[in-house]
């Protein structure tokens, strides 16, 4: 009985020494070895975590992630070039807009050559003769003025087209603007790229050969 007694008073020593040097005792922990503390722990987990292979991270994952991005481009513009609406912008979608870019592209347009008739005023405007000023000026104006009465009777023309189309004011909101921009662009460079001709026929695709 007195040994038991003893024994536990040695006991409690060494357990109180254990608690003041900062360590709790894991039943679990090899003899001898205290638990390490909760910043020890999170350090050495931290140390053993490596970025895996084929993460964001790692220089092979930056280049599949690299190759990723640019085979997704290469998708969404070859989906917009066949005229898939889900590739398009948001601007672009809506029958009410394909219905405006058909309408467009069917037509001849002044409007579409101003941005090569404005660079060639500018070339011309560097020569120093008042009669060649004069009239490259007055020309741009007659030309200028062509294009605006051009436009304002072919969007006279489209929202009346698009009136009987889409009774809804709703559905042909914005497609005034649209058109009108579309217009100005050279009809090569378009996008989305036009479906039917001038004459308003579809547009055979062309085949590789």
């Amino acid at each position: 009985m007195f040994g038991r007694k003893s024994s536990e008073a040695q006991a409690q020593p060494s357990a109180q020494a254990d608690s003041a040097s900062g360590h709790e005792h894991d039943p679990q922990a090899p003899k001898g070895r205290p638990t390490p503390s909760r910043k020890e722990a999170e350090q050495a987990r931290k140390s053993t975590i490596r970025a895996p292979k084929g993460s964001k991270n790692t220089k092979e994952g930056k280049k599949a992630a690299r190759e990723r991005d640019r085979e997704d481009r290469a998708r969404s513009r070859a989906g917009m070039l066949a005229g898939d609406e889900r590739y398009m912008p948001a601007r672009d979608r809506g029958p009410a807009r394909k219905f405006a870019r058909d309408y467009v592209d069917s037509r001849f347009t002044l409007a579409e050559y101003f941005i090569f008739v404005a660079i060639g005023v500018i070339l011309l405007g560097f020569i120093n003769n008042p009669a060649i000023q004069w009239f490259v000026s007055m020309a741009f104006f007659l030309f200028t003025t062509l294009i605006v009465l051009d436009l304002i009777i072919m969007l006279i023309q489209l929202n009346r087209s698009a009136a009987k189309e889409f009774p809804e004011k709703s559905e042909r909101k914005g497609i005034t603007l649209y058109s009108a921009l579309r217009v100005l662009q050279f009809r090569r460079l378009r996008l989305p790229p036009p479906r039917v001709t001038r004459r308003g026929l579809p547009v055979v695709p062309k085949t590789k050969k």
